[in-house]
């Protein structure tokens, strides 16, 4: 099976935008980019990939690469932290992914609960993590079409809540500066506190989509 296939064409409307201020608009298409990227290096690292050509990643020598480059190895160190946390989300929350509702109500209420005392790099890491694990279970239980719906659903989240916190930042790039540091214990630290209360987290949004009685 084909993995997520790449796009030079809109690789480089993407990555020239980081010459200049981005735009609401481009910084939502670059954070769909890069989730897009990390689903797909989940979905390889799990041994499940699924043929969907028109998801377009970013190409090797780009700013935009560089940046997914460095949001999958801060996840990595975040999902080391706790490797159980991003993984089979949907037990987790106890959802069924048969129901685009479900997994989208799923999503924007762990991500609303990840945000809820401010945003910070390892947060913004936290909910990547959290799409790309709950993409795997989608494709995993047959349901590939819902990888669409956490791409989008993360793209309009970021548009609502992070898209101001980005600007003020100069964009995506900012992240770069969250591995200056080369000693691991170091560059680590400010991911615990992303890692840390996700329980508390999962738990709080459990009780949340829990039917009415």
């Amino acid at each position: 099976m084909e993995v997520l296939r790449r796009s030079s064409v809109f690789a480089a409307e993407v990555m020239e935008v980081f010459d200049r201020s981005p735009t609401d608009k481009e910084l939502v298409s670059q954070a769909k980019a890069l989730c897009r990227d990390y689903i797909n290096s989940r979905l390889v690292r799990a041994g499940v990939s699924w043929s969907k050509p028109e998801y377009n990643v970013p190409v090797p020598g780009g700013k935009l690469a560089e940046v997914s480059t460095i949001l999958l190895r801060l996840g990595d160190e975040l999902e080391y932290i706790r490797p159980n946390v991003y993984r089979n989300i949907a037990r987790q929350l106890n959802i069924s992914l048969h129901s685009e509702t479900v997994v989208t109500d799923a999503f924007l209420a762990v991500a609303a609960q990840i945000f809820t005392a401010g945003i910070t790099w390892g947060k913004v890491v936290s909910l990547y993590a959290v799409a790309a694990g709950l993409a795997v279970d989608c494709v995993r239980h047959a349901q590939p079409a819902m990888v669409h719906t956490i791409v989008d659903c993360l793209g309009e989240f970021v548009r609502k809540t992070l898209v101001t916190w980005l600007k003020r930042r100069g964009g995506w790039a900012d992240i770069t500066k969250c591995v200056v540091n080369t000693d691991p214990s170091l560059r680590s630290h400010w991911l615990v506190a992303a890692v840390c209360s996700f329980g508390h987290f999962l738990k709080a949004v459990f009780f949340v989509l829990l039917p009415e009685r």
